[in-house]
Order: structure tokens, then C-alpha cells, then sequence
């Protein structure tokens, strides 16, 4: 299984949005600091890129993006704004560039972009107002600048912004590894550790070493040999607790979020969950937010630049292949300027139809869709299946699932990533797999997966996986959606409730990625329903312990797992 280390992307994304422009004369067109110090009134300083265009000679908006991410790229990144007629400012994390401070990850953005605002209204070239853009880190920036919201600032552009502790380094409460090295890349040095962080064989070897020994996960350094005290330090944080929660605007702190958000996102963007978070929060405590959403065939990179020719092998839509960049600041020009809305927008949430070649409008996530399909996980065969069926069994009956967690030279769970997004066969037949009877005409899947779990335990805990495929009329498996999450926490990310052994329990999911898709007639729906247990992700063993002090030596009796009949997934559809 191949995963995108996706929060380093945004490095290379900005890069690319600005090696685009036309090499001119930058001395003839711009006004640039490049070594910028901003002092806040709490004793922290940061470090920014000032570029103006020189043709502009009274005080005009300014546009800001506030990144961790410190390089060489940085000072091409300033000058995108600029090109586009802003004063535009590039602020680096604190702790980056030339600051002298300690580097924070995520904990520090709430109180930093706020007062690198407070110094951008009070240069003589700013008007007062700042629009926020930028991808990954930097959309988790925007959006943390908005927990106490700055009058200045009037609107954000967030490209697959991440959320802490709910995307990334976690996934609905499990930790994963795809990101174990990113800590090192951005806290070693002043600038990013390109040299360890970019050496696919040691995290690999990493992975596969700590699962093959067994040991808690709260070990995983030692395995390495390189302390990773940040890894320590989110790990002492399993719920969506307060830490987390500080960080990001969180439940009603949306209600006050009144300035228009444009999101962009990707149906194969590793961070989406976190991305679609911030509308579907926005829009839940704030009714009459603004806030627009773009998402297509992207992954974390294609989202941030407006997508590839092919992705991960799949020839996307020719319709899908937009610019990122020029609809951002035709979006600032919009806001800051009194421009014309970008043509792409013509509802609240704009999606593009795989399969259909088309895009489409719609007010509401919600109405993305026109019916919900009710498809029962049924105990009756279908062929080498089981029936995903969409008629309740009669009566309730089970399927039993059997996990040795004390073999580590098996594994679970290790097909679900979306890598290739088209699938000639599965590989890994360790799940249950449901499918549907062939759909008798073309239906458009538009939306989030969700459902219900119903099974009972052994144990006290477990994590599942959920994946979602389009079994085509030729036999080949096109990804759709997959959910990765921790039984405990299904009923609430910020408090572990540990399930009862031998009690028939309801577990709930819906953090699963949209998706846009047209079957055509003939395809069926596949859903392959998994234990999570393999070396890509912790390891719950399900004593009940805090999962990270959970060792190969508690692994005990294996893991019996009674999937109950009356479970059930709900797909949104367009008939």
C-alpha cells in the first residue's frame, strides 16, 4: 500500500503555483523585503516576505500566507500575490526562518496569524483588509486565524486544510504513520529537513520493523532509534480533547465566522475529512454562512494546483482540470475588490461528476443528492460475496470474524488506500466483502458514505475499516470512499467509550471521504468491512488500555468479531 506524507505537500504545491509566472524582471516589478521581523506585543517573533507590485501606489489589500513550511521556494511563493495586484505577505511559523523561537506545530496559529494581521494594517501600504490562502498546513492556518476572528481579515481560501488530532497525526482517533517522519522535517532546523524526511526506506523499514516486534506504539521511536518528542506529545492526547480543540475553530466558535470561505478539497485528498469538516461545522453553527466549496478527482497535491491529466492511473475528466490559483484571486478580486465571482461557483457546493465529464451545483451538501440508498450487510451469499441488500434480513443473524493479533506475520486492512484508484482485483481477502445486485441504469453516487455498524466483542475495543468500490461491468475495482476509525470513539471523538464484551453494540461512522461518481448500468456496489490491524496504524489490541501502551503481550485470545445482519451503510445518489 502506497500513502501520500501529504502535509509536506504544500511546499511543493506553492512552488508550483508561482513557477508557472513568466520569468520578468523582479526589481522592475516589485517592491521586496525578504527579511522581514515581526515582533509581536507577546514577546514571540516571526519572520515574513514582503512583495509589493511597484505600479500600485496606494494602500490596497493584502493577502497573506502563514506557512511552517521554511525553504528556499519561499520567496517565489510571496510573489503570487503580487502578481495578482496585492501586497502579498508570506509568514513563516513561529520558530522558521529567521525568528529566534522555539518551533510549535499547530499549537501556536491561533495567536501568531492574528498578530502578523495586527502588523499588516498598520503598514502604510495595507487598506486594512487581509484574505488568507494556502493548502495543508497552511489551510489549517487560515482556518485557525478565524478562532478568534480578526476584523481585518475578510475572507479565507483554505486548500485541503487540515484539522490536528482529527486528520492528521490521527485519523478518527487511530494514529496512522503516514506523517511519523513530518515532525523531523519541520522542527529539526530553522528551514525543513529534506535529507530524513524524504527517505521512503527508513519510514517503511520503521513501519514494518515496530509491527513485526510487537511493541506499544508509544515505543515506536525506540524502534527508529531517533527520539520523536512530538510524536510523544500528541500521543499523551488520544481523544479530540482540549489540546486539539484549541487550535482550530471549534463548535460554537463558528457561529461567529461570518466572513465568506471558499474551500477547495479532492475526493482523493488524504486530509479530506479534516477539509469537509470546516464546511460542514461552518454551515451546522453558522446557517447563513458563506462559504463555497470546490472538490473534484484531486488528491492533496492535484487540490492545490486544480488537479492532472491522470491520477494515481485514472484518466480523470477532462472538465475536472481547473487552476487553483486563478480562481483564488479571482475569489480575493471578488471579495477585496469588488470583482466578479469566479464562473466555477455557481452554487454553495461545486462538484465535478467522475465518469460523467460534468460539474454540478448544488445549495447544500445535503442536496448533492436526490435519494438515499438503505443497504442492509447481510449473512446470505451472493455469488463469492455476501448480499449487500437493500431489503432488511428477516431475522438477525451474524457473520463471525476471527483476528490472531499475536501473529504479526499477517496483516488486515491493507487494501483500503486508494492507490491505483482503478483496481484490476483486490489483493487483500482478509475482510467481508458485500455487493449489490448490478444497478438496471446509470446512478450518480454524490456524498458521504455513512452507517451502522451492529456487532459484539471479545474484547473492549477495536478499529475498523470500511472501504467502498464500484465493481464495474469488466471486473475492475474503482475506489470510491473508505472510513478508518476506532469503535470507542465512534459516538464521540472526545470521550472513549469502551464497548461491553459479549454486548450487541451500534457503532456509528459517517467521517468517511465524499465522493462524485457515475456508474453506469451493470456496476454494483462493493463494501469490503475490515479490522484495521496492520503496520500502517496503531495496533488496538482492545484491553481497554489507552491503545499506545498496548503491547504484543496483551494480545491475548484472539480477537471474535460478531457482525450482526441488520447493519447497514447509506449511500447518497443522484436518480
Amino acid at each position: 500500500m502506497k500513502r501520500v506524507i501529504f502535509l509536506a505537500i504544500a511546499v511543493i504545491a506553492s512552488s508550483c503555483l508561482t513557477a508557472q509566472m513568466p520569468a520578468e524582471d523582479d526589481a522592475q516589478r516589485y517592491l521586496l523585503q525578504d527579511s522581514v521581523l515581526i515582533k509581536t506585543t507577546y514577546g514571540i517573533t516571526l519572520s515574513a516576505i514582503i512583495v509589493r507590485p511597484k505600479d500600485v501606489s496606494i494602500p490596497q489589500p493584502a493577502v497573506l500566507a502563514f506557512t511552517i513550511y521554511a525553504d528556499s521556494n519561499n520567496l517565489r511563493q510571496a510573489k503570487t500575490g503580487a502578481a495578482y495586484g496585492y501586497a502579498s505577505v508570506l509568514a513563516l511559523a513561529r520558530g522558521k526562518g529567521l525568528s529566534p523561537d522555539e518551533v510549535v506545530p499547530y499549537e501556536a496559529e491561533v495567536q501568531d496569524v492574528n498578530a502578523v494581521i495586527d502588523w499588516i494594517i498598520q503598514q502604510p501600504w495595507s487598506n486594512g483588509q487581509v484574505g488568507m490562502y494556502g493548502g495543508s498546513y497552511n489551510g489549517f492556518a487560515a482556518w485557525a486565524a478565524t478562532k478568534h476572528l480578526h476584523p481585518a481579515l475578510k475572507t479565507i481560501v483554505p486548500y485541503v486544510a487540515a484539522i490536528p488530532g482529527q486528520g492528521v497525526p490521527m485519523e478518527n482517533n487511530v494514529f496512522i504513520n503516514a506523517n511519523y517522519g513530518w515532525a523531523f522535517y519541520v522542527s529539526n532546523n530553522k528551514y525543513l529537513d529534506d535529507k530524513v524526511y524524504r527517505d521512503p526506506k527508513r519510514w517503511n523499514t520503521l513501519s514494518r520493523t515496530w509491527y513485526a516486534s510487537g511493541v506499544p506504539y508509544r515505543k515506536i521511536d525506540s524502534i527508529d532509534g531517533t527520539p520523536n518528542p512530538w510524536l510523544q506529545r500528541w500521543l499523551q492526547h488520544p481523544a479530540f480533547d482540549k489540546y486539539w480543540q484549541d487550535m482550530i475553530p471549534y463548535g460554537p466558535d463558528f457561529a461567529h465566522i461570518n466572513i465568506p470561505v471558499l474551500s477547495i478539497t479532492g475526493y482523493y485528498d488524504d486530509g479530506q475529512i479534516s477539509a469537509l469538516q470546516y464546511v460542514q461545522e461552518h454551515y451546522k453553527y453558522n446557517k447563513n454562512a458563506e462559504h463555497y466549496l470546490i472538490i473534484g478527482p484531486y488528491d492533496h497535491f492535484g487540490a492545490q494546483v486544480g488537479g492532472a491529466p491522470v491520477l494515481r492511473e485514472y484518466k480523470v475528466d477532462s472538465v475536472a482540470l481547473i487552476s487553483t490559483r486563478n480562481i483564488t484571486f479571482e475569489w480575493m478580486d471578488y471579495i477585496l475588490k469588488n470583482g466578479k465571482k469566479p464562473i466555477l461557483l455557481k452554487d454553495k457546493i461545486n462538484f465535478e461528476v467522475m465518469g460523467a465529464n460534468q460539474w454540478r451545483h448544488a445549495p447544500s451538501l445535503e442536496t448533492m443528492s436526490n435519494d438515499t440508498l438503505m443497504l442492509y450487510l447481510t449473512n446470505s451469499r451472493l455469488g463469492n460475496y455476501y448480499q449487500l441488500s437493500a431489503k432488511k434480513p428477516a431475522h438477525r443473524g451474524y457473520l463471525t470474524q476471527t483476528i490472531n493479533f499475536a501473529d504479526t506475520q499477517t496483516a488486515n486492512n491493507t487494501d483500503y488506500y486508494p492507490y491505483p484508484i482503478i483496481k484490476q482485483q483486490l489483493q487483500d481477502s482478509s475482510g467481508l466483502y458485500f455487493i449489490t445486485e448490478p444497478f438496471d441504469q446509470p446512478v450518480s453516487v454524490n456524498g458521504t458514505f455513512a452507517g451502522s455498524l451492529i456487532a459484539s466483542i471479545n474484547k473492549k475495543d477495536m478499529d475498523i475499516g470500511v472501504t467502498f468500490y464500484e465493481l464495474m461491468p469488466d471486473g475492475r475495482y474503482f475506489h470510491l470512499s473508505y472510513f478508518l476509525g476506532r469503535a470507542s470513539y465512534a459516538k464521540d471523538k472526545t470521550v472513549r467509550q469502551l464497548l461491553t464484551p459479549g454486548e450487541i453494540t451500534t457503532i456509528p461512522f459517517d467521517r468517511t471521504r465524499l465522493v462524485s461518481r457515475q456508474l453506469s448500468k451493470g456496476s454494483r456496489l462493493l463494501v469490503v468491512l475490515n479490522i484495521n490491524r496492520n503496520p500502517f496504524a496503531q495496533v488496538n489490541y482492545g484491553t481497554g488500555k489507552d491503545v499506545s501502551d498496548e503491547s504484543i503481550q496483551d494480545a491475548g485470545a484472539p480477537l471474535q468479531v460478531q457482525w450482526y445482519n441488520d447493519s447497514f451503510i447509506r449511500v447518497p445518489v443522484w436518480k
